[in-house]
């Protein structure tokens, strides 16, 4: 069963302004360690590494079904990317608190994540997915 679902729109030249005007103070207050060496291995997308991991943390809040309230830090949400490039959503803190109060008894959660971008937009889609969990049958070891 579908939880939630989100998307965001993000402006990579907002995201470079950003960057060149807050730097530092901008990149630790929003992104973890591993965002930003992802972002900064990449000097000719920095700003569009960037922006699509700002993309996919406005667009998890809202499937999360609070925006960036309620308590929802930006660092409690990341993107990591499997060998494969895959984008993978990894929650923390009062997001992935917020995720189990959402998720039903006796199901699994996940969080589903697509990235693109086209300069000048970076696009985030995510789509937060409950499966019962599989139980294993009586007398079974």
């Amino acid at each position: 069963m579908i939880l939630g679902i989100g998307s965001d729109l993000c402006n990579i030249d907002r995201i470079e302004a950003t960057l060149a005007r807050h730097g530092e103070r901008f990149r630790t207050r929003v992104f973890t360690d591993r965002e930003q060496a992802k972002a900064e291995s990449r000097p000719r997308a920095v700003a569009a590494t960037y922006a699509k991991r700002w993309a996919a943390k406005e667009a998890c809040s809202k499937a999360l079904g609070t925006g960036l309230r309620m308590g929802i830090s930006w660092r409690d949400m990341a993107v990591t990317n499997l060998e494969t490039g895959q984008p993978v959503m990894h929650l923390t803190g009062w997001a992935a608190t917020r995720l189990a109060e959402m998720t039903p008894p006796g199901h699994s959660a996940t969080v589903h994540l697509t990235l693109t971008d086209d300069h000048p937009w970076a696009q985030a889609f995510v789509v937060i997915e409950a499966r019962p969990v599989l139980q294993a049958q009586a007398g079974q070891t």
